[in-house]
């Protein structure tokens, strides 16, 4: 694997050393080493079944409510293992926030989608103040200000992912993790999640699964090319390929996989 970042542990927001995720006897993914900058945009790319939201779930211990699965390696946040003994997952996800493929609001209030988790989390602040905040970050507070009332089920398509990202950032996390976020998205919307996406960096690390490879060299700054070789048993197991500066990665990689990744010859 290929991978020319090699920063100072200031830098980095989340480090993965020698990752390996297995669900029951097979191995899903191996031997992944990767360090996110903080502040940046890190896009996963690769075909699918090469372990990209696998790897992803990871960083905030989603695969933990999957019964099978089982983690080894060590995956540092703050300089601290996010899987030791001490660690309450729930206050990880709160510091690791995620925004799925499908928007998910709640049946509730576009106003109480952004303040229920902030308050059960223990938010003591102006609850308004964070509503908008949260809204504005996530690009979406123009178009619902007069209608915080409303449910946020009564959105479009785009406006609940942005949704979706402000209930994230409401509850401020240091890292915010996105799985296809504009999969099930139109065009239109999918540019306003992305130019949201450049806008929370300043603020937050983000880090985005994505089959849309346009999508990975608009939005990121770096991104890891992920692939899959077939095993004895019949299965695929994913692993990194080459991780680097996005424009390195589109336009000059060390590796012919993914020189032929990007350039549409498989995939």
């Amino acid at each position: 694997m290929s991978n020319t970042y090699a920063p100072t542990s200031a830098d980095v927001a989340l480090r993965a050393k020698n990752l390996s995720v297995y669900y029951g006897s097979s191995l899903a993914v191996r031997d992944v080493d990767l360090d996110i900058p903080r502040n940046e945009v890190v896009a996963f790319i690769g075909p699918s079944g090469c372990g990209k939201s696998t790897v992803l779930r990871c960083f905030n211990r989603m695969n933990d409510l999957i019964s099978s699965c089982r983690v080894e390696g060590k995956i540092t946040f703050h300089g601290s293992d996010i899987y030791g003994d001490k660690v309450d997952a729930v206050e990880l996800r709160r510091k690791v926030g995620m925004v799925f493929q499908k928007p998910n609001p709640f049946p509730k209030s576009i106003y109480e989608n952004i303040a229920w988790g902030a308050r059960i989390n223990g938010y003591k602040g102006d609850m308004d103040e964070l509503v908008e905040t949260s809204l504005r970050k996530a690009a979406v507070w123009d178009e619902v200000k007069d209608k915080l009332k409303q449910s946020g089920l009564s959105l479009s398509g785009g406006q609940q992912q942005r949704l979706c990202i402000a209930r994230t950032i409401a509850i401020q996390p240091d890292i915010i993790l996105m799985d296809e976020p504009c999969s099930a998205l139109d065009p239109i919307s999918t540019i306003k999640v992305e130019e949201t996406m450049k806008q929370l960096k300043e603020d937050y690390t983000i880090i985005i699964v994505t089959h849309n490879m346009q999508q990975a060299s608009r939005v990121s700054d770096r991104t890891a090319f992920y692939n899959a070789e077939a095993t004895d048993r019949g299965g695929k197991v994913g692993y990194l390929v080459e991780y680097d500066r996005t424009e390195v990665i589109f336009n000059n990689p060390r590796e012919q996989f993914t020189r032929d990744y990007v350039s549409g010859r498989f995939g």
